[in-house]
């Protein structure tokens, strides 16, 4: 009897040596131990740093077996172009299978997490095409985002002389313009539903792709358990049940051909296309939604909350910014987001805070849609590929100062601004962000008004500074303080 069992655990522990080894001529990487793979090689809580050393030992191809699951990690400015624009159709597929996708399995696969085919292709041409035509880029849009910074203003100037905690604020307003696209609504900041939200977006971005995350999508054994990241499906359920809700409601008021809105459209556009078998529906309308309110929160929220956090604590920088833009608008009651031509220095700001801020540190997963190779290595189709966006914004030999915060990495010897191609904050190729637009827009205008207006202050007893941020789908800076004066004031 023991020695069958003996037997037993042998040939089930070849068998997990022989499932953990590499194909032949796939990326190297440290060796994996049965059912963990290489699980303990990177910290769970944040693998940033980790995977920094690993590409220095291994290359800026290499491979991680998460579990018995392979995941290629490609690094650098020249590999990402190479993976992401040259071989755009080769890795511009979504794996599939993990925590994700899994939470809205009963729905349909929206538009971040749909894999590389003809419906992705339609629908992100519809998105593209719909949020032009409501003012992405233009005066429309512009007007949108200044009246909710007016709404903003109104909570600082009530807060004069005060410290606040600016993460809820920025989340709210962030959320709100993005609301008015979507079903052309806001809310009060302290409304109920935008609330839930905020949190929803909070918590299920940490959860995702933070310890809990990683467990789930790494040892399948453990998706039944009560853990932590059950909390992810209960919180996109409610997530999905709220803007279903909201999709039955507009359906009562539309009236086709006549479009107020972003749901408004997606309707005509189901309705036009009938029952062909096209990738439009109800179901998809949510999940769409939903991912589009959710990245057009969380990373704008979360570089304005970063941009606050640098400029508190380099003052030089917060009083050239507000120089320049003084001396740009001259009096005029609000800016323009064409303003920024004239605005070289502050434009130095925001980039250089979009690149500090790294939102998206390892990008969303890519999946290879076929048999490719990537700088002489073979990629069998199906592989998980992550795209380590951090180490092309922190890339040695790509920025002047790649490891400090300093304006002067988008400025030349003239002071004119200049973007070196490096800057990938949205990605890049194919599946390059849908929103940078809005988010570019709504950064600078959000910025220079507030800026024009008020002083930022890091509060006296507030200690030192923490600039390392918590990691997740999107990283955001450790919660802070601010103190709030009116320019001029002492």
């Amino acid at each position: 009897m023991f020695s069958s069992v003996v037997l037993f655990f042998a040939v089930l522990l070849i068998l997990l040596t022989c499932q953990n080894r590499r194909p032949k001529n796939f990326p190297p990487g440290p060796r994996p131990v049965p059912i963990l793979g290489n699980l303990l090689h990177i910290n769970l809580r944040n693998p940033v740093a980790d995977l920094e050393k690993l590409a220095k030992r291994y290359g800026n191809v290499y491979s991680l077996l998460m579990g018995s699951r392979p995941m290629v990690f490609i690094n650098g400015l020249q590999t990402l172009k190479e993976a992401l624009v040259n071989k755009a159709a080769d890795f511009s597929g979504r794996p599939q299978g993990l925590m994700a996708n899994h939470a809205i399995q009963e729905k349909a696969p929206g538009m971040v997490l749909a894999d590389y085919n003809s419906g992705w292709k339609e629908q992100r041409r519809f998105g593209l095409m719909t949020l032009r035509n409501f003012g992405l880029g233009k005066q429309s849009m512009e007007q949108r985002i200044l009246r909710e910074i007016d709404c903003i203003i109104k909570l600082l100037d009530n807060s004069v002389g005060k410290t606040i905690n600016p993460q809820v604020l920025f989340h709210s307003a962030a959320s709100n313009i993005i609301c008015q696209v979507l079903f052309a609504r806001r809310f009060d900041y302290d409304d109920e539903s935008i609330k839930f939200f905020t949190h929803y977006v909070q918590k299920t971005s940490k959860l995702m792709t933070g310890f809990w995350g990683m467990i789930y999508n790494s040892i399948p054994m453990v998706r039944c358990l009560p853990l932590p990241f059950q909390r992810v499906f209960k919180l996109f359920k409610m997530a999905s049940e709220k803007w279903s809700k909201t999709v039955i409601e507009n359906k009562k008021t539309r009236v086709p051909g006549k479009p107020r809105h972003f749901i408004d459209c997606y309707l005509d556009e189901m309705e036009k296309r009938g029952d062909d078998g096209s990738s439009f529906s109800e179901d998809q309308l949510v999940v769409y939604v939903l991912d589009l309110h959710f990245a057009a929160t969380d990373t704008t929220a979360n570089t304005l909350l970063t941009a606050f956090l640098y400029l508190m604590n380099n003052p030089q920088i917060q009083e050239r910014c507000q120089r320049e833009i003084d001396k740009v608008l001259d009096g005029r009651d609000q800016p323009s987001f064409e303003d920024r031509h004239q605005m070289p220095y502050v434009q130095a700001v925001i980039h250089e805070t979009q690149r500090k801020a790294n939102t998206v540190p390892l990008s969303v997963f890519h999946c290879t849609t076929r048999d490719t190779e990537l700088m002489g290595y073979s990629i069998p189709r199906g592989t998980i590929i992550i795209p380590n966006l951090s180490s092309v914004l922190f890339e040695e030999g790509q920025w002047k100062y790649p490891h400090e915060f300093n304006p002067e990495n988008f400025l030349n010897e003239k002071g004119e601004f200049v973007k070196p191609e490096a800057f990938i904050p949205f990605s890049a190729g194919r599946r390059i962000c849908l929103g940078e637009t809005l988010a570019r827009m709504e950064l600078f205008l959000v910025l220079v008004t507030l800026l024009r207006k008020f002083k930022f202050i890091w509060p006296e007893d507030a200690g030192e500074p923490d600039f390392t941020p918590l990691f997740g789908v999107t990283q955001a800076p450790k919660p802070y303080r601010m103190k709030i004066q009116l320019r001029g004031t002492p």
